[in-house]
């Protein structure tokens, strides 16, 4: 495994790099006092068209022009339904850009099939911030002056969605934050201590994916049962690369003075902490990418009348692409977490001393980590052949077993309500 490996599987890393020296200067302008407000929104706004056509090239129109399109219904629309006409929007666009560009990601004659996939990335990204911005609004949180002129009413708007410390990732930032951080400035020195230490822990998370990986390229071929601790290796690598993307969005935010609350980020240590070492799979759920949880809880589980749960995995699925992967994975996941709600009091009931609540942990620790891993694999896989391989491996048992345990926890609940 080479270091370089980290870059096709996340391709926007070297741009997110490139982008740290620039952070640091509009940081450092900010706080000596050297831009306006008008001329932090302009730099932020500049830096993202500019960051977006050097890693996008002509793909960058697929996010400006969504970009400008949430703008004018943002301040043409009433805030009773503006997040509707939003969301339709976006989702609508998004969707056009993921069949769209499906046969390009997947073309090889296409001569830099990264662009194609950081575009997408970034359309993702703009989805997630124009529609929490629009919800702000239909809700009262955020109110906009309108009787400025159109221009300076939409230079904010438009700066939020394309600033570029948050272009290509980062843990979603309200309009509110965002807006209070470009008009404070923060002490740089802590700043920059902070962007180092995430700097330090993402190259920490990266030699550590690349010591695992040498050992997996060691240990190929498996059978049975025997590939369950390969697919669990798999998956492991997936989600040390997924940390190592989370934390360095979180350092290029901080050098440029957007950091995020304390626990309102994608990844801190006890965030990391959890996700490895929790036995409930509706934890790991809930700590996995935490500002996107939160996105896709107030967005849809709090607004379903009916089934949350379901309904919020399923648009997840929609969000991400909805490759057969994609779809698969996040409704078994549902399923997952479903099972786990019933399954965790029926057994922690039952385990009354100490050597049993010792087993049942342990147990179930097992269980998680295996399914998650079945999952995450399951979300990654490209095609419906290696799609159709996965399900008939023995690596399907856990997950069918945990679906049977529901059905038969459900069966068993109707005669008490009856």
């Amino acid at each position: 495994m080479r270091w370089a490996d980290l870059l096709l599987l996340l391709p926007a890393a070297p741009y997110r790099l490139a982008a740290f020296p620039f952070a640091a200067l509009f940081h450092h302008l900010c706080a000596s006092g050297h831009l306006s407000l008008t001329a932090r929104y302009v730099f932020l706004l500049a830096g993202g068209c500019l960051l977006a056509a050097i890693a996008m090239g002509s793909y960058a129109m697929l996010l400006l022009m969504p970009a400008v399109g949430s703008v004018l219904v943002l301040l043409s629309v009433s805030p009773a339904h503006v997040h509707t006409w939003v969301f339709a929007l976006q989702m609508s666009w998004q969707t056009l850009c993921h069949l769209g560009l499906s046969r390009t990601l997947s073309s090889s004659r296409v001569p830099s099939p990264s662009r194609p996939a950081i575009a997408l990335s970034a359309v993702m990204l703009l989805t997630q911030k124009a529609t929490s911005l629009a919800l702000d609004i239909h809700e009262g949180v955020v109110r906009l002056q309108l009787g400025q002129g159109l221009l300076q009413g939409a230079l904010p708007l438009c700066s939020y969605l394309l600033f570029f410390p948050a272009l290509l990732g980062g843990p979603l930032c309200s309009f509110s934050r965002f807006q209070a951080q470009a008009e404070s400035s923060g002490a740089l020195p802590g700043r920059l201590r902070a962007t180092g230490q995430r700097c330090l822990c993402a190259l920490a998370l990266q030699g550590l994916r690349a010591g695992l990986a040498g050992g997996l390229a060691s240990s190929q071929g498996c059978a049975g049962l025997g590939c369950l601790p390969c697919l669990w290796a798999r998956a492991l690598l997936l989600r040390l690369a997924y940390y190592t993307h989370w934390v360095l969005d979180e350092a290029l935010l901080e050098a440029a003075g957007f950091g995020p609350e304390e626990g309102q980020g994608d990844l801190s240590l006890h965030d990391l902490w959890t996700l490895e070492t929790t036995h409930r799979l509706a934890v790991f759920a809930r700590t996995w990418n935490k500002s996107t949880s939160r996105w896709l809880r107030r967005l849809v589980f709090q607004r379903c009348p009916a089934q949350p749960l379901l309904a919020t995995f399923a648009f997840s699925a929609w969000w991400h692409g909805l490759r057969p992967g994609q779809v698969f994975g996040f409704l078994c996941w549902a399923v997952m977490v479903e099972a786990d709600y019933r399954i965790h009091p029926f057994l922690s009931i039952r385990a009354t001393s100490q050597g049993a609540k010792l087993l049942y942990r342990g147990t179930t620790w097992v269980f998680t980590q295996l399914i998650v891993a079945y999952i995450v694999v399951a979300v990654e896989t490209e095609s419906f052949s290696m799609l159709c391989l996965l399900w008939t491996s023995c690596n399907s048992i856990l997950p069918l077993s945990y679906g049977l345990a529901l059905l038969l926890l459900l069966l068993a609940k109707k005669p008490k309500q009856n």
